[in-house]
């Protein structure tokens, strides 16, 4: 193995490699990240080749929150020929594994690889089928995936990852329906936000719990608690939708988010206002602190500059606040494909 590639939301590839270098050196694995604007990865070489794998082995992709996935790779594959691509990496991908679960054909998530990304469609088909007829395909789902990482037709990354350390979807990208009776597209960032922190059938969620939604106007993180039965709590001096006031099972509390605590604990609470993300930080935390709420999914407006260290701030908060109330939790953050200029929070009390 040379390297770990990361893909990322284009635009965010400094705080990407910032991140990854700074994972790395906590595991005493040193190294360099090569990465250019708006191209949506970015590279980590270590300075000890041997140290890939093993950084590879240790590294938790869930406490990486700027990459969408994280795969190990071999040196960039260049001048592939353009009447046989097939041969040379499927060499390359021999010299992986013996066989895989999985195979995907990627390219990055940027405007620049459309086109490219209908090459790819034309080309796995053909690469598929050698794949199996050189027996690299595999039906034990714990066996490594392979993936070929396309910058352009004829250069490219076959790296691996591995199932249960990495994102379940191509691209890193959950292919997610807005539904036509949510009130809004943020809908989508707490159903995204469920999937990949929770999982496809969470104990987490049941029918009959009780959450609060700050900033919930005019509904659409709300509809995602209604459609699982849970009686929410609206908080939000905004119009709330008609046909989800009508469920029966929303209360609309007319008042500031900052403001309002519920009389009894609740299941969840869930945020999604436009403010500082320090204050929304300290809020959640304050929020677990008190006991009000047993978990919490919210998100962090960043900044323009400075991304990284406003994230790292709004975590040593939340870990601050509750440290002093020696409350036990868990805590990590995602930057989601339907987030844009922000990241979302898991919070759960122990």
């Amino acid at each position: 193995m040379h390297a770990l590639l990361l893909y990322c939301r284009p635009g965010f590839e400094k705080e990407c490699a910032a991140e990854i270098q700074a994972k790395a050196e906590k595991l005493e694995v040193f190294g360099y990240s090569k990465t250019r604007p708006d191209t949506g990865f970015v590279s980590f070489t270590p300075c000890h080749a041997d140290s890939t794998a093993m950084l590879h082995k240790e590294l938790r992709f869930a406490d990486l929150c700027f990459a969408r996935q994280m795969l190990a790779v071999l040196p960039l594959i260049g001048d592939l020929p353009v009447n046989d691509r097939i041969t040379p990496l499927l060499e390359a991908a021999s010299g992986l594994a013996r066989q895989f679960s999985d195979a995907w054909l990627e390219t990055a998530d940027t405007n620049e690889a459309k086109g490219l990304a209908v090459f790819v469609r034309k080309f796995e088909g053909p690469f598929l089928r050698a794949l199996l007829d050189a027996g690299l395909a595999s039906q034990n789902k714990n066996a490594p995936r392979l993936h070929v990482f396309f910058i352009n037709s004829t250069t490219a990354y076959v790296g691996l990852s591995k199932p249960g350390n990495s994102s379940p979807w191509p691209m890193g990208i959950p292919r997610l329906k807005f539904p036509r009776a949510a009130p809004s597209r943020s809908t989508l960032k707490l159903e995204e936000a469920f999937l990949f922190f929770l999982g496809e059938n969470p104990k987490s969620l049941r029918p009959g719990m009780k959450a609060v939604d700050l900033g919930a106007a005019p509904g659409g993180w709300t509809w995602q608690l209604v459609k699982r039965s849970i009686r929410v709590v609206a908080v939000d001096n905004g119009a709330m939708d008609r046909e989800l006031m009508d469920s029966g099972i929303v209360e609309h509390v007319r008042t500031d988010g900052f403001r309002y605590l519920p009389p009894k604990p609740v299941d969840w609470l869930v945020c999604d206002m436009v403010e500082q993300p320090s204050r929304i930080a300290a809020l959640i935390a304050r929020w677990l602190a008190g006991g009000h709420c047993r978990q919490a999914m919210f998100n962090l407006k960043l900044p323009m500059k400075k991304r990284y260290e406003e994230l790292k701030r709004c975590r040593d908060i939340i870990e601050a606040t509750l440290d002093e109330a020696e409350v036990p939790f868990r805590l990590a953050f995602k930057q989601l494909y339907h987030d844009r200029e922000e990241v979302t929070g898991y919070l759960l009390r122990l």
